[in-house]
C-alpha cells in the first residue's frame, strides 16, 4: 500500500484492552444488576456496528440482561444480528428490545435501566478510585485500583519509531481524550492535538468518516492508511473513500482485538479491509 499518513486506533492496536475495557463492560453490568453477559459475546455487539463507545455497549448489554428478566425471547446472538440489521448501536438495541416486549414489560425494563449508574461503575472499574477523582471530578461509587494500570502495550518501540520516521502519524479513537493520553504515554507516542481525534472531538463516532477525512486534510495526504481492530474501523476508511474521492483511504484490520483467526480475517475482508495483519507491528513492511 502507498501511504503518506498512517492513522492508528488505540484499543486493540496500541494497547490490549481485553482485561480492561472489555472486563469493565461485563463487571459493570454485574455490579449494578447482579447478572451480565459473557465476555465472549462482547464481540457480537462490536460486529453489529455502532458500538465504538464502550459505555454505550455497556448500556446495551444491561438492556439485554434486563429484557431477558421479563421474557425477552431472543438469544444474544439473534439480538446482535437484529441490532446490526437495524443499523447498529444503542438506538438499534433499544428498537429491537421495544419490538419484542409488550408495553408493560418495556416500561419495567426502562424503569430499571440506569445508564448513569452503569457509567459510574464502568469508570470506577476502569480508572480506579484515584484517576476517577482526577478525571471524573467526583467520588467513585466504590474503591478500586483500576484496570487501566494493567493494559499491555502492543506497539513495539522500534515499529513506533519507524512509522514516525517514514510517515505522518495520527490517532483516531473512541476513547475520551484523558484516557487516550494515558495509552499514548504508555506506548511512547507523542501525537500533537491537531493530529488526533477522540470522543471529545467528534460526536458521531466510527464508522462516520468525518474525523479521518479531517486528518487527511491536515496532513495534506493523498494516501491514508487507517489501522483498527474492529469492523467499524475498516468501514470508517471505506466511508472516507466515498466521502473524499480525491484521496485514497486504506482500512487495515489487526487481529489483536476481539477478532482473530481465519474468521476474523474473513470478517475484515467482507467489511472492505485493504489488508489484515496479525498486529500493528507488521504494518511497516506492508507500506510503500
Amino acid at each position: 500500500m502507498r501511504a503518506d499518513a498512517v492513522v492508528l486506533d488505540v484499543d486493540g492496536v496500541l494497547v490490549d484492552v481485553a482485561d480492561s475495557y472489555r472486563r469493565a463492560i461485563v463487571e459493570s453490568v454485574e455490579r449494578v444488576y447482579g447478572d451480565t453477559i459473557d465476555r465472549e459475546t462482547i464481540q457480537l455487539y462490536k460486529d453489529a456496528g455502532g458500538f465504538n463507545n464502550d459505555w454505550e455497549l455497556t448500556y446495551a448489554a444491561a438492556l439485554y440482561v434486563l429484557a431477558r428478566r421479563v421474557g425477552f425471547p431472543l438469544s444474544v446472538e439473534t439480538f446482535a444480528d437484529k441490532v446490526a440489521a437495524s443499523g447498529g448501536g444503542l438506538g438499534a438495541a433499544e428498537t429491537v428490545v421495544a419490538d419484542h416486549l409488550d408495553p408493560h414489560d418495556r416500561e419495567q425494563v426502562y424503569a430499571e435501566w440506569d445508564r448513569e449508574q452503569l457509567r459510574a461503575a464502568f469508570q470506577a472499574l476502569y480508572l480506579g478510585a484515584d484517576l476517577y477523582r482526577d478525571i471524573e471530578g467526583g467520588e467513585p461509587p466504590f474503591e478500586t485500583r483500576g484496570y487501566v494500570h494493567d493494559e499491555p502495550t502492543l506497539l513495539e518501540p522500534a515499529v513506533r519509531d519507524e512509522l514516525r520516521s517514514r510517515f505522518d502519524v495520527g490517532v483516531l479513537t473512541g476513547r475520551p481524550a484523558a484516557e487516550a493520553d494515558i495509552a499514548l504515554e504508555r506506548v511512547g507516542l507523542d501525537v500533537p492535538e491537531p493530529h488526533r481525534f477522540t470522543m471529545d472531538d467528534w460526536r458521531a463516532g466510527k464508522p462516520d468518516p468525518h474525523a479521518l477525512v479531517r486528518l487527511a486534510e491536515r496532513f495534506d495526504a493523498d494516501d491514508v492508511v487507517f489501522v483498527g481492530d474492529t469492523l467499524d474501523d475498516v468501514k470508517t476508511a471505506v466511508n472516507a473513500a466515498t466521502a473524499d474521492p480525491d484521496r485514497s483511504y486504506h482500512g487495515v484490520g489487526v487481529l489483536t482485538g476481539g477478532l482473530s483467526g481465519e474468521t476474523g480475517r474473513q470478517k475484515f475482508d467482507q467489511a472492505g479491509a485493504r489488508a489484515v495483519l496479525e498486529s500493528v507491528n507488521d504494518l511497516p513492511e506492508r507500506l510503500a
